[in-house]
Parts: structure tokens; C-alpha cells; sequence
């Protein structure tokens, strides 16, 4: 690819798990049936994860005649092991194309280095990484050679946010002062390939998931946090690791208001939701008090089936996130918030590579940085530049779950935020 405007993106994804499955691939395969991407590789430790994929037959019916190049290829033995294959994938991309990282958290900030270094725009899925330093690296690195990372915080497309956001900005809900929000996903997650990373001392819900939500009410006031605190409930997966399987946090924000966060692995997997998530804010106008509220498990569909293929009989249906629905093309297409903002970043990197078409050298790289520096004052799209609120709460947020709990505080002022817990030395 040599950058030309109308030029498609080829797209590597690093990771086959649940999110590849559920979101990313079939938005993916949709963006390269509408002509906005090109080749799509798949790069995984183990075959197994990517013969899943490849023999899937709901994809087959959606996407007839898609596929995808898989590394390493699905004739290798399931428990031969391919740590460093990504980085030989990222290498051989021409620059200016697209890598997405769809791997456990505490792996994010190598492969998305990785991508940099041989010049590619980056999709991650949220958080980031887990401190601030490394943001901070990131965005300087894809701001000197004119890439975008874009940081896939999918219920900021979720229209009732974006609604939430414009009237919240137009001073109709007031100022918010206190509020909570729930994410707590199925049980089984405990016996996925969750219990072979989200142990102790990589992850734990208030990140994992809780993030969403400290991120949606920065994305709908503009609001910083300035203290976080997070306790957490431990408990050990079928494999024997130990893993916070619960989460209680607290959220200061720099106007004072306060939002609790409740996360976990334990919905149960019989029941109607599949998860439990909603977002309560309350706020206060001059005189009067108002409320922002959002029930994020039930949409208003239920579903009673004649089998049992959603794991239940009875399940509540959020069509709004991600569905594959009939459409007027062969097969299906994704639709809700999870397919809108994986199009929005990609359909982004590509206009960041459009500005510079005819362009070289200096001349293309500050009309990039410009094109960039567009998108971060925008701020719908979650970039390193203008998200690092995330990187704070989740640095501070690690810090005080390993600590039972100490308040620990965000600090702007000085050349440049940091993180302190209250009380102890650092």
C-alpha cells in the first residue's frame, strides 16, 4: 500500500479470542465487503484459536466467500506455541496499513509498540495500558510518524451517549454530583481462557470492564477524575490461578461528585441478561435535580426460544450493540455501537492516510499530524492524546486493589499528571 487516497486498508489482528469472535472479525469482514479494507490476517500463539474461527458457520453465513489468513496456519499441532509471530506479521505489512490488538491487557503496550515501529495506525481494544507512562509513549511515537491509535471504547457510540453528551454539554442535565454504574459479565468467563491471564497481577473487573463506564462519564461531561479507590473479591478459576473475581470502586471526579462502580465475573449464565450494566448519574441544575439513566442490560427486547442456542431459553436481546442482521447484500452485516466504532477508527485511518495522497516526506507527515491533531480535539474517537484519563484511573486503580482499597489520588498539576496513594510512599 502506498497511501494513495481510495487506497484500502489490509488489516492484521493480534488475538482470536471472544472479542475477535463477537465484534471485531465480523466488523472487520463487513469493512472489507464495502470496499474499505483489503486482506485481513489473523495472527494467534496457538492454531486452535484460529481454526475456531475460520470453521465458524455463522460467519460462513454472513460473510459468504470472506476469509482470512491465519498465522500460524491451521494445519500446525494445536500445542505448538508462537509467541513472537505477530512482530514477523507486523513487519511484512507495508507501512501506513492497519494492526488491531485483541490481546489480554497487560500485553497491549508490546504489540501496539510493535505496530508503531514498523509504521502502522493501531485499533486497540480499551484499556489503552495500564499506566500513564506508557501512554504517554505511545501517543508521542504516533505523533512523530503520523499514525492514529485509536482506542476502542465501543459504548461511546452507543447512540443514547452520544445524545447524553450533547445535552449534558448544553447545560440540560445541570452538573453531575453522584452516581454509579454496574458492568458484571457471565460466570463463565471464569472458565474461558480468562483463568489463564486475568489473575492478580495482570487485571481485575474495575479495569477490565468498570473502564467503560469511568470513561463514558468522562466522554459525557468532560470531567476529570482526581481519586480512585477499588476493592477487590478474590477467587480462584478451575485452573488454580487466583484472580479478583469481584470489584467495588470509587470515583472522585475534579468537581467533587462521586460515582461507585461495581464489577465482576458472576452473572449467572442460566439467567436472562447475559451481563448486568447500567449508568446512573445524578445532578443538579440551580433549583432542581435531574437524572441521566441508561439501562444497558435490557433494551426493551426479550426472547423466548424453542432451543437453547443462546445458552438459555429466555434471554433479554441488546440488539443496539452488535447483531448480524439481514440487509439488502449477500449474507448479514453487523449492527449497533460495536460494528459503528470499529468503522469509525478505520474509516479514520484511512482519512489520516487520504490528507497525504501525492504528498512526501515532511510535506506528508505534517499533513498526517494535522489530520490527527483534528481528530483528538474532536474527541469522539478514544486516542492516547485525549484519553489518558483512562491510563490514570487504571494506574491508580491497580494500585489501590493490590492495596485493599487506599484512596489514591490524580494529580494534574506540575509538568505532568501522576498518581500518588494516599499515605504511602511511592
Amino acid at each position: 500500500m502506498n497511501d494513495p487516497a481510495g487506497e484500502k486498508l489490509d488489516v492484521v489482528i493480534v488475538g482470536g479470542g471472544m472479542i475477535v469472535h463477537d465484534q471485531i472479525l465480523p466488523s472487520i469482514y463487513h469493512l472489507q465487503r464495502t470496499g474499505l479494507v483489503g486482506t485481513i490476517k489473523i495472527c494467534e500463539q496457538r492454531s486452535a484459536p484460529l481454526r475456531a474461527l475460520a470453521e465458524e458457520p455463522r460467519f460462513g453465513e454472513a460473510f459468504p466467500g470472506q476469509t482470512f489468513e491465519p498465522f500460524p496456519a491451521l494445519e500446525e499441532p494445536p500445542e505448538e506455541i508462537h509467541p513472537d509471530l505477530f512482530e514477523q506479521v507486523a513487519a511484512a505489512l507495508p507501512p501506513h496499513n492497519l494492526v488491531v490488538t485483541a490481546v489480554p491487557d497487560h500485553v497491549h503496550d508490546r504489540v501496539i509498540r510493535t505496530a508503531l515501529k514498523h509504521d502502522q495506525h493501531v485499533l486497540t481494544v480499551k484499556p489503552l495500558v495500564p499506566t500513564y507512562a506508557e501512554a504517554t509513549v505511545i501517543e508521542r511515537t504516533a505523533r512523530d510518524r503520523g499514525l492514529l491509535v485509536g482506542v476502542e471504547y465501543h459504548k461511546r457510540f452507543d447512540r443514547r451517549s452520544l445524545d447524553a453528551r450533547g445535552q449534558y454539554r448544553a447545560g440540560r442535565f445541570g452538573e453531575f454530583r453522584c452516581g454509579e454504574a454496574k458492568m458484571i459479565e457471565p460466570y463463565y468467563y471464569r472458565r474461558s481462557n480468562f483463568q489463564n491471564w486475568f489473575t492478580k497481577e495482570n487485571s481485575d473487573p474495575f479495569t477490565y470492564v468498570g473502564c467503560h463506564y469511568v470513561d463514558l462519564v468522562y466522554f459525557i461531561t468532560g470531567l476529570r477524575p482526581v481519586e480512585v479507590s477499588v476493592r477487590g473479591v478474590e477467587g480462584t478459576f478451575p485452573n488454580g490461578n487466583v484472580g479478583y473475581m469481584w470489584s467495588a470502586g470509587r470515583v472522585v471526579w475534579e468537581n467533587g461528585a462521586v460515582l461507585s462502580v461495581t464489577d465482576g465475573l458472576g452473572y449467572p449464565d442460566e439467567a436472562a441478561g447475559t451481563n448486568d450494566q447500567c449508568l446512573v448519574m445524578y445532578c443538579e441544575g440551580d433549583d432542581c435535580g435531574a437524572i441521566l439513566k441508561h439501562d444497558d442490560q435490557f433494551r426493551g427486547v426479550s426472547h423466548g426460544y424453542v432451543d437453547r442456542d443462546a445458552g438459555a431459553a429466555f434471554r433479554y436481546v441488546s440488539p443496539d450493540y452488535f447483531r448480524l442482521v439481514p440487509w439488502q447484500g449477500d449474507g448479514l452485516r453487523p449492527v449497533g455501537y460495536g460494528f459503528e466504532s470499529i468503522e469509525a477508527i478505520v474509516q479514520a485511518a484511512a482519512e489520516v492516510n487520504a490528507v497525504a495522497a501525492g504528498l512526501h516526506g515532511d510535506e506528508a507527515l505534517s499533513a498526517r499530524q494535522a489530520a490527527l491533531g483534528k481528530i483528538d480535539d474532536r474527541g469522539l474517537l478514544a486516542t492516547p492524546a485525549n484519553s489518558q484519563i483512562n491510563e490514570l484511573v487504571t494506574e491508580a486503580a491497580r494500585l489501590s486493589i493490590a492495596r485493599n482499597g487506599v484512596a489514591v489520588a490524580i494529580e494534574y498539576g506540575g509538568e505532568r499528571p501522576r498518581v500518588a496513594a494516599c499515605g504511602f510512599a511511592q
